[in-house]
């Protein structure tokens, strides 16, 4: 008898299991013959060379241990073709600092500043030197909006403290509040083996600016221009790897995509938001077990 393949869904210690969303896929793998098995990439007691193949889901306390976790993707690179997405390209994407990097590289990017850790300039001194009347200061490594906050208008005493505060312990990214975030929301467009998927919208709650749901944020499905695909897979090609899977998130300015993130490390994929999108996502894993 032929054996079943066994993929794992990396997921984290205080959450081992497959998200709802996850399983989703699972399911889809199951009626292939594929096993999915969630492991915890913190878990002492994984053997992860006896997986065919890992594919990075729910990894949710990376940005706590952000050491442990790329030594975690690091040792995946004797093993080439197991890890998915590709070590090189988390590992590339980890810090956000990515952002700078595709700007320089030609992609439409919300303007940002890197501040890395103890030093830089004041909050004050970026804002006034581009102009920018609202700001949004962000940790360089993070998930879910933790450690993210919005100035009220212009940078107040209180705003300079707490980012002088931050900036002493990790590295920060300032923007510009992007005002398309309330008024129209935040795209997030899925892509599978390089090929667009779906996509959502997603709005902040009233009075903020997260879009997370834990933050009040609502997602629903919604169809993109061809304009805003093409621009989308655009900055795929910009990371020069090959990706089980990625979204790309960004405001829509003047017809045009405006990116904020690439994720390719443990987005939420939204499948339960795109017709047949578990099936083409299990269909992407399945062709890397053929490969």
């Amino acid at each position: 008898m032929k054996r079943r393949a066994r993929v794992a869904f990396a997921t984290y210690r205080q959450r081992p299991g497959l998200t709802p969303d996850d399983q989703l896929a699972a399911e889809a793998l199951e009626i292939m013959g594929v096993d999915v098995e969630p492991a915890g990439w913190d878990a002492p007691d994984i053997d992860w060379a006896g997986f065919d193949l890992v594919v990075i889901r729910s990894t949710w306390d990376y940005q706590l241990r952000p050491a442990a976790y790329e030594q975690w993707v690091r040792s995946f690179q004797s093993r080439p073709g197991q890890l998915w997405n590709p070590a090189a390209a988390v590992l590339a994407t980890v810090n956000k600092r990515y952002l700078v990097d595709l700007a320089h590289l030609g992609a439409s990017v919300v303007p940002t500043v890197y501040i890395q850790a103890g030093g830089g300039p004041s909050l004050r001194a970026v804002a006034a030197e581009r102009g920018w009347q609202e700001v949004v200061v962000k940790p360089a490594i993070s998930a879910s909006a933790s450690g993210t906050w919005r100035s009220a208008g212009e940078v107040t005493h209180e705003d300079e403290a707490a980012f002088a505060a931050q900036a002493r312990a990790q590295d920060l990214l300032v923007q510009p509040y992007c005002l398309e975030v309330s008024s129209r929301g935040e795209w997030s467009l899925v892509f599978f083996d390089g090929t667009y998927s779906h996509a959502v919208l997603k709005r902040p709650a009233a009075g903020d600016f997260r879009v997370q749901r834990h933050f009040g944020g609502s997602p629903d499905s919604a169809a993109p221009t061809a304009r805003l695909i093409d621009q989308a897979s655009a900055v795929l090609a910009l990371l020069g790897a090959p990706l089980l899977y990625a979204r790309v998130d960004g405001v829509e300015r003047e017809g045009d995509l405006l990116l904020m993130e690439l994720e390719v490390n443990e987005p939420h994929l939204y499948l339960s938001f795109g017709p047949g999108a578990p099936a083409r996502f299990a269909d992407a894993i399945a062709r890397r077990l053929r490969a």
